[in-house]
């Protein structure tokens, strides 16, 4: 399980996210007791299980993980979309950097991401 602090229009949103595999609803929000005066910096991204690779593969824009076409382990060359996501209803992919092996995938399917955010990393 996951734990984050969202803010949104400045109402504080503690959630919590189980990590179980496709098709698990994720958990009900609660909400925070009072707005926080200012919002908080955001927690940087925990590392993959699996180690994390060299080469770092982040989002361009904020949007939502559409699918993911790799996994750890594979082989991909330069351009080779690892992942989609949809970006303003319009399913952008993201490609390899460069030629290497997937280290982790670090989102799920349906995940909604921040521009920046990792996504997965490769080992060159």
């Amino acid at each position: 399980m996951k734990n984050y602090t969202i803010t949104v229009n400045g109402n504080v949103y503690d959630v919590t996210v189980e990590e179980n595999g496709a098709g698990a609803a994720p958990a009900a929000p609660r909400r925070a007791a009072a707005p926080a005066a200012a919002p908080a910096a955001p927690a940087a991204p925990a590392p993959a299980a699996g180690g994390a690779g060299n080469v770092k593969i982040e989002a361009g824009a904020a949007g939502k993980v559409f699918s993911i076409d790799s996994k750890a382990g594979d082989a991909v060359k330069r351009g080779d979309t690892i992942l989609v996501l949809e970006v303003m209803k319009m399913e952008t992919p993201v490609v390899a950097p460069e030629d290497g092996t997937v280290a982790s995938i670090d989102v799920t399917v349906g995940q909604a991401v921040e521009a920046g955010a990792l996504l997965a990393t490769l080992n060159n």
